[in-house]
């Protein structure tokens, strides 16, 4: 359960009960990790086993009235979803048209400059005074929100599903795994990175959100800079950029906290417009040709950026994967988008089960296929944990990247990025947890759930 493999976890609770079917141990743990799969019916089934067995155990009632309530909350947004509420788009853009979204006359922070048309522009001043604003402790006003998510919004809608990045002689493109709300690490990793700029790209592979307790001010940065960069910053979706995980895991109750249920609404259609992965493509043919270096059909190195992997199953072509439709939908349990955000890497050939109960496990025969089908020279993930940051797996064609060290306070590993030159050589950076203030991971999740998640 530590290590997040949650499908593993259900099997060995589950054969347990086999062993003996009064173990409440047992249907306690299960139904933590059915929770934690986003399968919640099946969480309270076992939390009522649970109080079967012991009538009087406290914690374990008020765990199931607090799922109980999380699963009426989904079902109710369901439903108001099915009758067809106003694109957030829309709706906050008509609610700044009739002023009922005005810049407050005594806001003293950081501000954006306005046109004599009163549209706003971004610059890059304005981003350093935000971040020294936000390491203050002290928050956006909910305009200045909407306008940086529309900003970065507007070029997200213009991208395909599969963005293609080409690095141009002497440029280089950072690859960034998981930051899950770790703002402080975040700021850390750019004063690494550096900055994106014409001859240095940055792209972030998914999970900015959730778990860490300032997600607002990661994400809020980020999009700043696709909004002023949008050439030279990237945004790949991750698994926690959707709704059920955002309910469960801590964005959503962030979000409302800091800028009410509205910016929530309009952060969660923004992450449905993020790309699902990028083509990284260098411009110069290898300088050094490796045995198994597997080329472009123009011969050159090229690098699959995806948070998750691969597929259940071997012909999914990059074209696929650029026209699958994305904008207004969550990943569900399953398909081609569901794969991409997922799925783990395993030691094993073939397909096997996922260990965090969604998704499915992919072996290095499964990454040398699909690299050699589709002309990649390898695949760069993230979404696990790796304790140096990162790891190189199916013998060099599979490479998963983490950054955020000492995950959720707790984990002890090191954040790492890699960078891609225009030979499509690869260089990795490994660097430690940065202090922060006093305030523990998780603090913003709803329902009373967030000791379980720990």
């Amino acid at each position: 359960m530590k290590l997040e493999e949650f499908g593993y976890a259900i099997a060995d609770a589950t054969q347990a009960i086999k062993l003996d079917p009064k173990y409440a141990k047992a249907y306690y743990r299960r139904g933590t990790c059915y929770l934690q799969t986003l399968n919640q019916q099946k969480a309270v089934s076992d939390f009522k086993k649970v109080l079967t067995l012991e009538p009087k155990n406290d914690t374990v009632r008020a765990q199931l009235q607090a799922t109980q309530k999380l699963l009426r909350k989904l079902e109710f947004e369901k439903a108001i979803e099915m009758e067809g509420e106003k694109n957030p788009i829309d709706r906050c853009r008509e609610i700044i048209a009739e002023g009922g979204c005005d810049l407050d006359k005594t806001y003293s922070g950081p501000k954006l400059n306005v046109t004599d048309e009163g549209k706003y522009l971004i610059t890059p001043e304005f981003i350093d005074e935000m971040i020294e604003w936000f390491k203050s402790g002290k928050t956006l006003p909910k305009r200045y929100v909407w306008e940086i998510v529309l900003g970065a919004y507007e070029h997200f809608i213009k991208e395909e599903s599969l963005v293609t990045v080409p690095v141009e002689e002497d440029a280089t493109c950072d690859v960034i795994g998981d930051v899950h709300g770790q703002f402080y690490d975040l700021l850390h990793l750019y004063s690494l990175t550096g900055l994106p700029n014409q001859k240095h790209y940055l792209l972030m592979n998914g999970d900015l959100v959730d778990r860490g307790s300032w997600s607002i001010e990661v994400i809020l940065t980020a999009f700043a800079y696709k909004w002023l960069y949008p050439k030279y910053m990237y945004i790949n979706r991750g698994n926690h950029e959707a709704k059920d995980m955002n309910s469960t895991y801590g964005f959503e109750g962030e979000a409302k906290h800091k800028h009410g249920d509205q910016s929530y609404k309009l952060f969660a259609h923004v992450f449905t417009t993020l790309p699902l992965a990028t083509l990284i493509c260098p411009t110069q043919p290898p300088r050094i040709k490796k045995a198994n270096d597997i080329l472009s059909p123009e011969g050159k190195r090229r690098f699959f950026v995806v948070h998750g992997g691969l597929f259940s199953k071997d012909e999914v072509t990059l074209d696929d994967i650029r026209k699958i439709p994305r904008v207004g939908r969550q990943p569900g349990q399953q398909g081609l988008m569901c794969e991409l955000l997922w799925t783990d890497p395993q030691e094993a050939p073939g397909r096997g089960p996922s260990k965090r109960g969604v998704g499915i496990a992919f072996g290095p025969d499964v990454t040398k296929r699909w690299c050699t089908l589709n002309g990649v020279s390898g695949i760069l993930r993230s979404h696990e944990v790796r304790q140096d940051g990162y790891q190189i797996e199916h013998d060099g064609l599979c490479t998963t990247v983490f950054s955020a060290p000492n995950y959720v306070d707790q984990a002890g590993n090191k954040g790492a990025f890699v960078r891609i030159n225009s030979f499509g050589e690869q260089e990795y950076t490994q660097f430690d947890a940065q202090p922060h203030p006093p305030m523990r991971p998780m603090r913003y999740v709803q329902n009373g759930l967030g000791s379980m998640m720990m």
